[in-house]
């Protein structure tokens, strides 16, 4: 096996260090040990993007709010399946993961930041939300391993009850609020239940191919 070749860090904001790898054609995002991300599993992202569309079918101009870029997975399926005339926001704390998408995974980024459909702000996607009345189709974040702040902990912010109610107020009428998770939480389910909110929990695959762990994506619909 390749060795892994270090290509740069980042820290976040009051939180962890990540760090850049390559090996051979692959990438991966690392904080501490535990590998937060590759190249070669896709699947559970591009599944964020592409089961919210299908659950915002027959709008034709959906604006989605994504909270962290990662490799960009979620936003291309996003850009693929929107249309035309969809609109991608795209916000992201950490300006390196930025600059490693540009750069050294530029051709995974395959010119998605440069898509005239996205609006790229560099914040904390909590923020954004905050500033948002009635203005999403979809909120969809990936920025942690799941509710609960593994590489930041004011990401817990996010998934609060409070949290929750101002994703609500950013969301138009029918509008989902889709959160993806490494695993399963069921007092973070109700807690989306308790809300007020219609919540579809599903179980997707890491990899495209339909192999790899499984992880969680809840989708939870402003009535």
């Amino acid at each position: 096996m390749q060795p892994r070749e270090f290509i740069g860090s980042a820290q976040v904001p009051g939180g962890e260090e990540l760090t850049l790898y390559r090996r051979g054609g692959d990438y991966m995002i690392v904080l501490d040990r535990n590998e937060l991300m590759s190249s070669r599993m896709s699947g559970s992202e591009e599944a964020l993007a592409n089961y919210t569309l299908e659950r915002l079918r027959g709008r034709k101009q959906p604006h989605l709010l994504i909270g962290g870029y990662g490799m960009g997975f979620t936003l291309r399926a996003a850009l693929k399946g929107m249309g035309k005339d969809g609109q991608a926001t795209l916000a992201e704390l950490v300006p390196e993961i930025i600059e490693w998408a540009r750069g050294p995974m530029a051709e995974l980024a395959a010119g998605c930041l440069d898509d005239p459909r996205v609006r790229l702000v560099q914040a904390d996607v909590a923020d954004v939300i905050a500033d948002g009345r009635s203005t999403y189709d979809a909120i969809l974040l990936d920025v942690d391993n799941g509710p609960d702040g593994l590489v930041r902990q004011a990401n817990d912010r996010l998934y609060s009850r409070q949290g929750i109610h101002s994703a609500i107020g950013a969301l138009r009428p029918g509008g989902i609020l889709a959160i993806w998770s490494a695993g399963p939480d069921p007092a973070f389910a109700q807690r989306l239940s308790r809300a007020g909110l219609l919540v579809d929990e599903i179980v997707v695959r890491a990899r495209s191919n339909g192999k790899g762990p499984r992880h969680i994506i809840w989708f939870a619909t402003k009535r």
